[in-house]
């Protein structure tokens, strides 16, 4: 037998007794010179595990790396809580270690993963109840899950940088992400590092991440738009107007997606909303030439409802604006008009009927020929 592995067989024991020595006394606040139990431990399972060549054969013929890099795990939350590798690794209680019954890489992954729920239950839950989780419940054996986005032993903030978020998805969703890099979100994050724009996660969640093809998502996008959109110090910031969810409920495609929320929130509707017009991941400015609704492009967008439109059917779109002596002057003077002619109409109407009636009341009381 080699020396190094004769050295492991009494290293590893060693150093788990050396562990659970150390630890009543650094819970009772022992010496500052007694060592750190985790730390002891974590340097016998690295006295191999450092090294890059350590590896394993699977029965499906892959190699897989056994290497953690030192650095990296103790730079990560877990290393910096002072995490010992056995409480992920709860298996491990000396050398040689329980064989594996991993058949591939990624089954090694998809059993290895469900540790993360011993200190992460809630968000573990909601993941349960998420569209990767379903997918892999429906087979799909790379529908991601926790070690796909926050590794397994590099784990850091996932939101620092806050363009560490779309370059995760990235992963998977490397269309989308390329859609969403050129957008005025995703060029806004990602070249800018702007932090107010939005990244996946806020449209789409964190754990429990919905089907967005649903009926139910599609009615309910407005409201996500809604969530920076009608936030008027975040608007505000860039001369942005917040009335963009009410002149869209007021008009009949808000206005019937709304009772389609409301009453029947699973049915599908051929009514649009905030997407089917401004795009879905691939958003552009206003004044970009290839927005979808600035008015070169107007009508073309429309068609895709309305195959029979002509020039001059987008003109009716007030452009989520209302109507103001600047904007759209015409319907603000006609509007102002009829805001006075009916309440004079009406008015002078009321007036007439009760000034009648009180006339009526006062001959009936007064005497025959008083008059």
């Amino acid at each position: 037998m080699h020396l190094r592995w004769f050295g492991l067989f009494i290293a590893l024991p060693l150093g788990f007794v050396l562990a659970s020595q150390f630890a009543p006394a650094a819970r009772a606040g022992g010496p500052d010179s007694a060592p750190n139990p985790a730390l002891v431990e974590n340097q016998v399972c690295l006295s191999c595990h450092a090294s890059k060549e350590l590896s394993m054969k699977l029965p499906s013929g892959e190699t897989q790396s056994l290497y953690t890099d030192e650095a990296a795990f103790n730079a990560s939350v877990h290393g910096k809580q002072g995490q010992r590798c056995t409480a992920c690794h709860t298996n491990i209680t000396g050398y040689p270690h329980p064989p594996t019954t991993a058949r591939s890489i990624r089954d090694l992954s998809l059993q290895m993963y469900t540790i993360c729920r011993q200190c992460h239950e809630k968000v573990y839950q909601q993941a349960l109840d998420s569209i990767h989780a379903k997918d892999l419940a429906a087979g799909n054996s790379h529908a991601p899950v926790c070690t796909d986005c926050h590794t397994a032993h590099a784990v850091t903030t996932p939101d620092n940088p806050r363009s560490r978020i779309p370059q995760t998805c990235r992963k998977c969703h490397s269309l989308i992400f390329d859609q969403y890099k050129s957008s005025v979100h995703g060029a806004a994050l990602l070249d800018q590092s702007n932090p107010d724009v939005p990244t996946c996660v806020d449209c789409h969640g964190v754990h429990n991440i919905p089907d967005p093809t649903t009926n139910a998502f599609r009615l309910k996008s407005p409201e996500i738009c809604a969530k920076c959109h009608t936030d008027k110090a975040l608007m505000k910031k860039y001369n942005i107007s917040t009335n963009v969810m009410n002149t869209y409920v007021a008009d009949f495609h808000g206005t019937t997606v709304e009772l389609f929320v409301k009453q029947s929130p699973n049915t599908a509707t051929n009514k649009p909303v905030c997407y089917d017009c401004h795009g879905i991941h691939d958003i552009r400015n206003t004044k970009d030439p290839k927005s979808t609704v600035i008015k070169e492009n107007l009508l073309k967008t429309c068609q895709q409802c309305h195959p029979d439109a002509t020039a001059d059917f987008p003109t009716a779109w007030m452009s989520h604006y209302d109507a103001s002596p600047t904007q759209y002057p015409a319907m603000y003077y006609v509007n102002l008009f009829y805001l006075i002619l009916i309440p004079v109409v009406i008015g002078g109407m009321l007036g007439f009927v009760l000034l009648d009636a009180a006339r009526r009341i006062l001959n009936r009381f007064q005497k025959p020929g008083s008059a």
